[in-house]
């Protein structure tokens, strides 16, 4: 018999230490029908941001029989204009919520109504039947987001890029550590079994000494919902909260290009496919190199090319930079234009090994048939990213996407876009301090102002 309630767990252990226990696998006679967790066993989940990535993630994690889904926010009711022109909003959410949930094995008597709608994600957070939270935000609303849901006390998978800014990154990494709760990054290729399986071989010495790895990222500001040419001011769409949607960000004018999905091409919001592939693949490398809690000294030969001033999007559609570590290991972060998309390690005597999602190649090739032997290094096996996070919400262990491993990643991000952006040849950064070092233009671009009445309380 359980004789502790998944609630009361869940509340102890937001604060508890990653030693806590409690089992994973509950017994069948304590469920409700079939492997579905009685009511009172399952971790109830909202979703903050239901447009592209949080509305797919959302359809992955109602059907982990342990979730039970009951609530969805969004500052948009209702629009196309998403991936392949898709549907996205609150409305949408909720709807796909009480479908999946009206089925018969769920339902018999169809008919459920049990999915709560937001637009303020405050009031959704100051619910105390929520244990966890998916935040699917644009990057300019994650660190206020990620705050308010650490400090109640609320299990977080965060979608990359982490932070909007490096102090951003620093602040919700302590915060969330400090809170005791459980974190997943949604860098999903960390639980790809090809990215593992080179990072081990990596770390293993498979290929000697590493001396440098390239990291290929997307080129260019494609025009994701097909309305790029809109770039004047509209209207603001009826039951779009517009000025929530800024949030802490400048003001500005509303337009189709602007949002839904491209305002990752602007710098308000985000920093382009710099930031938004890097924080995958930088990622990896960063795993394979075992830099998860450190960073480069310098940004070397940085060279970008950008819109023509005054255009509304402003992200890099080219660009280069090399990030040198304490070591002498160079990593090398470019459009695939100027290296091969992924990740390629180079070490000794040409030995280089390279992998992508889904994918792996060892050069020499027969170097794939060698095995990771029990003694070596194994790294942190995932075969689901979601069910990763579920399966650590209940045992309180570190999931396979740390946050503190997502801030690393992204201030290499930074870094590069602010020696791009300012043509730098040569930045020196402090991993350990988190300081620019000697240049205090590219300093004070490490953090950004927020729009009144957004603050970050401390």
């Amino acid at each position: 018999m359980i004789t502790t309630t998944r609630r009361s767990f869940l509340k102890a252990s937001a604060g508890a230490s990653v030693s806590a226990v409690f089992p994973t696998i509950i017994p069948a006679t304590a469920l409700g029908r079939g492997n579905r967790p009685a009511p009172s066993e399952r971790v109830t989940m909202a979703f903050i941001g239901t447009g592209n990535q949080g509305m797919n993630e959302m359809k992955t994690f109602l059907s982990d029989e342990r979730v039970q889904v009951i609530a969805v926010c969004d500052v948009n009711k209702e629009s196309s204009g998403y991936w392949q022109n898709a549907i996205g909003g609150r409305e949408p959410a909720k709807r796909l919520a009480e479908d999946h949930y009206s089925k018969e094995e769920y339902a018999p008597k169809g008919g459920y109504k049990g999915c709560a709608t937001y637009e303020d994600y405050r009031e959704l957070l100051a619910r105390n039947d929520l244990d966890a939270v998916e935040i699917a935000t644009p990057d300019h609303w994650h660190v206020l987001q990620v705050l308010d849901a650490a400090k109640a006390g609320k299990h977080i998978y965060g979608q990359k890029p982490l932070a909007l800014t490096i102090p951003q990154g620093r602040l919700m990494s302590d915060a969330v550590q400090k809170a005791g709760i459980t974190w997943q990054t949604g860098s999903q290729r960390r639980s790809d079994q090809h990215n593992r399986m080179a990072c081990e071989y990596v770390r293993n010495g498979r290929i000697g000494k590493v001396h440098t790895v390239k990291v290929g990222l997307v080129p260019g500001n494609p025009d994701i919902n097909k309305q790029g040419h809109r770039t004047q001011p509209e209207p603001i769409p009826d039951g779009l909260n517009y000025d929530m949607w800024l949030g802490p960000a400048p003001k500005a004018y509303y337009c189709g290009a602007r949002l839904p999905v491209n305002w990752r091409w602007i710098h308000d919001y985000s920093g382009g496919n710099v930031t938004d592939i890097g924080a995958h693949n930088i990622d990896i490398a960063q795993w394979g190199l075992g830099t998860e809690s450190t960073g480069p000294v310098e940004i070397l030969n940085s060279k970008a090319t950008f819109p023509p001033k005054g255009e509304l999007w402003n992200t890099a559609t080219s660009y280069y930079f090399e990030a040198i570590f304490k070591s002498g290991v160079k990593m090398i972060v470019a459009d695939s234009n100027q290296v091969r998309p992924g990740i390629t390690f180079e070490g000794e005597g040409g030995k280089s090994i390279w992998c992508d999602s889904g994918q792996f190649e060892t050069n020499p090739k027969e170097l794939r048939q060698e095995k990771i032997q029990e003694g070596e290094i194994h790294l942190y096996k995932s075969p689901h990213h979601f069910r990763n996070f579920i399966d650590c919400v209940y045992s309180s262990k570190p999931t396979a996407a740390p946050i503190e491993a997502a801030h690393r990643t992204i201030t290499i991000a930074h870094l590069g876009n602010i020696a791009m952006r300012l043509q730098r040849d040569k930045l020196r950064w402090d991993p350990d301090n988190e300081i620019i070092v000697g240049d205090d233009e590219a300093a004070k671009m490490l953090g950004r102002p927020m729009r009144t009445p957004w603050k970050i309380d401390t």
